[in-house]
């Protein structure tokens, strides 16, 4: 892990804080069985700066915190760091440093749909805890996922085109 500047740590908490915001503004409509959380469109930061995997992480794990508790924090804590790395880690080769340091819309779709299919996590965790059926909440929940990081894709691409996200 790289050694990181107070201007990181300050684009990182930012980050942390909006990404809570967000979801503490949508209410219920981030959390549970359907759910909606479009702070999710942050995930699109990590490829154009890994460090956006930690603020991603930690403001899933704030979000989890103040909705499920500790078991969430953990759950999808731990599925936010593994699938943003392993997503930035697999679509890396979609990236364009030609035009903007930006990514082609094939990376944002690619990596949308990819991190849809992780919501298996958060389906398993809420059978287990709430017996909510499985299949059916793995449904719901990856596709409020899905349709959270598309709008995503759409801002982060408009913003990178008017601000260098890989500082």
């Amino acid at each position: 892990m790289k050694n990181f500047k107070v201007l990181d740590l300050v684009q990182i908490a930012i980050v942390v804080a909006l990404y809570v915001v967000i979801t503490v503004v949508l209410g219920p409509l981030g959390s549970g069985a359907v759910q909606f959380r479009l702070s999710e469109l942050f995930n699109f930061l990590a490829f154009y700066n890994k460090k956006y995997i930690w603020a991603v992480t930690i403001g899933c794990m704030i979000s989890n915190y103040m909705v499920f508790g500790i078991v969430d924090v953990i759950v999808g804590g731990l599925s936010t760091l593994i699938f943003v790395s392993l997503g930035v880690y697999l679509f890396q080769k979609y990236m364009n440093t030609d035009v903007l340091k930006g990514l082609t819309n094939k990376a944002f779709i690619y990596f949308a749909i990819f991190f849809s299919l992780s919501m298996v996590t958060i389906a398993a965790e809420l059978n287990i805890m709430f017996q909510a059926p499985f299949f059916i909440t793995w449904l719901t929940t990856g596709l409020g996922e899905l349709l959270s990081l598309l709008i995503g894709a759409v801002i982060i691409s408009q913003i990178s085109k008017r601000l260098d996200l890989t500082k």
